[in-house]
């Protein structure tokens, strides 16, 4: 197993920040501040390294982390290709960027590594700069369209028998208690009947379709449930209790169940979170795919 990656160097808003920005980064895009994006690392930190080590990459191996938000796998990511490898990483939002760098250079990494702020659907490097990326929670956020375009930009710059591996949180095993069991698909059906962020949630199981469309070859899923039980570590009381509000704000939106007004407030005296025998659930989905050609390194 690799270690377990060093804390932030940085200081952290608290939780209750959270509520007044709404979780957005200077993008725009939900859910992608740097705060809320390290709580649910800290939340599910061992089933994302064990997916991380599930992916196939290699020692001495040149990654590319694509999408790397505030650069949580970057530790990682570095320890997996040791000293004669190479770890590059790219974000849209230029905080995101920023803070990654910074931690990055607060921490004595194994082999070099490089942060710079870019887009995934542009992405700033050759063909063939890597043998692998890694693109985790990153996906949800593009539409159909864009989703398309950045995997040919995924498989452009990997070399041909190098690797693209795609982590993403998968809606459909979203379920707590205690609560209606099906809370959270009903509200997950009723926000997907548009366009937009709900319905690209639940489209990660979809995805190996996705990297075979993109002319990707020996593509592989599996989907991993993480879950946990009462009483819930701090980070993942956190992490759940904010992001639970969140939809139950836009359910109320919807006019879905009022059962959803027990998660509004996360600090909430009856919340289900805290019920004795609560219990919240995610699924998250690995695919992986190889680029066609010769196994080559440059």
């Amino acid at each position: 197993m690799l270690t377990q990656a060093p804390a932030a160097p940085l200081a952290e808003a608290s939780a209750k920040d959270h509520r007044t920005w709404g979780f957005t980064a200077s993008t725009g895009l939900g859910f992608t501040h740097h705060t809320i994006v390290d709580a649910h690392f800290r939340a599910c930190a061992e089933p994302y390294q064990e997916l991380l080590e599930r992916a196939g990459i290699q020692r001495g191996w040149r990654v590319l982390d694509a999408g790397c938000g505030p650069g949580e796998f970057l530790p990682w990511l570095a320890e997996l290709v040791g000293p004669e490898g190479r770890v590059s990483a790219v974000d849209l939002a230029e905080e995101n960027a920023a803070l990654a760098a910074a931690r990055v250079a607060a921490w004595r990494s194994p082999c070099p590594v490089d942060v710079r702020q870019g887009d995934l659907l542009r992405l700033p490097y050759p063909d063939d700069s890597f043998d692998a990326v890694w693109c985790a929670n990153t996906v949800q956020y593009l539409d159909d369209g864009q989703l398309g375009r950045a995997l040919a930009e995924l498989r452009r710059v990997v070399r041909p028998g190098g690797v693209v591996a795609v982590k993403e949180l998968d809606a459909h095993l979203i379920t707590a208690r205690p609560a209606d069991p099906y809370l959270f698909a009903d509200f997950f059906r009723a926000a997907g009947q548009v366009p937009g962020y709900a319905r690209q949630l639940t489209r990660s199981r979809e995805l190996y379709r996705w990297l075979r469309a993109a002319g990707l070859a020996e593509v592989r899923q599996q989907t991993m449930v993480i879950e946990h039980y009462a009483p819930l570590s701090g980070s993942a009381r956190e992490f759940y209790g904010l992001s639970c509000a969140r939809l139950a704000e836009q359910a109320g939106r919807l006019g879905l169940s009022g059962e959803w007004r027990r998660f509004l407030d996360p600090d909430g005296p009856d919340h289900p979170l805290d019920d004795p025998d609560g219990y919240i659930s995610e699924g998250n989905v690995l695919a992986v795919g190889t680029v066609p050609g010769p196994s080559r390194r440059e």
